[in-house]
């Protein structure tokens, strides 16, 4: 049992040792977009399925109350979320637009779209973000190591150096988190200032 739990661990540590190497710069894109987003007074709108859903709205949330410092409410949205939008598009027009309608319906250009696929081919996250662009918003893709169908998609791509899911999903909250806190640290920097 030790030596399972101890085999995860370090195959997780070795994951994130390499984030900074080969992560950094989309990382840093992401991070300069959204406090630009939020300094215009726009918005973030996360996306993604299964537990990629569940870092969307762990991310919105991060957004909308607070990370680290006590600061007014930043506007995010997970359009994974709402669960009646969510089977009424998929009922109507397929799954795959579940997250393309909303943004349609939802997003104004200088907004920030992130979609978040392990694999980077999950068609609902895949056609969001080329609707996305198509609206004028700045796109973030978190993905594992390959990128999937999402390579070359979105303005700033974050692909993990893994193709294993749980350390894919292990680092996405921590570059969420790490994204959470640049914005907070840069917009506090702005209320100092001002």
């Amino acid at each position: 049992m030790r030596d399972l739990i101890r085999a995860n661990l370090e195959a997780s540590i070795a994951v994130h040792e390499r984030l900074l190497a080969e992560c950094l710069p989309g990382i840093a894109a992401a991070a300069e977009a959204l406090v630009r987003a939020y300094r215009s007074g726009r918005k973030a709108l996360f996306f993604g399925n299964g537990g990629s859903a569940a870092d969307a709205q762990h991310l919105a949330a991060e957004f909308l109350g607070r990370y680290l410092i006590e600061r007014p409410p930043l506007p995010a949205a997970a359009l994974n979320a709402n669960s009646s939008a969510v089977t009424a598009i998929g009922n109507d027009y397929g799954y795959e637009q579940v997250f393309a309608r909303q943004l349609v319906g939802l997003a104004v250009p200088g907004d920030v779209a992130v979609g978040i696929s392990t694999s980077g081919n999950s068609e609902s996250v895949v056609r969001a973000i080329v609707a996305a662009k198509e609206i004028g918003l700045f796109t973030v893709a978190l993905t594992g190591a390959s990128g999937g169908r999402l390579r070359g998609l979105a303005d700033a791509h974050i692909m993990v150096p893994s193709t294993e899911t749980p350390r894919i999903q292990e680092c996405h909250i921590l570059i969420g988190h790490a994204l959470c806190d640049a914005v907070e640290q840069a917009l506090a920097g702005d209320s100092a200032a001002g």
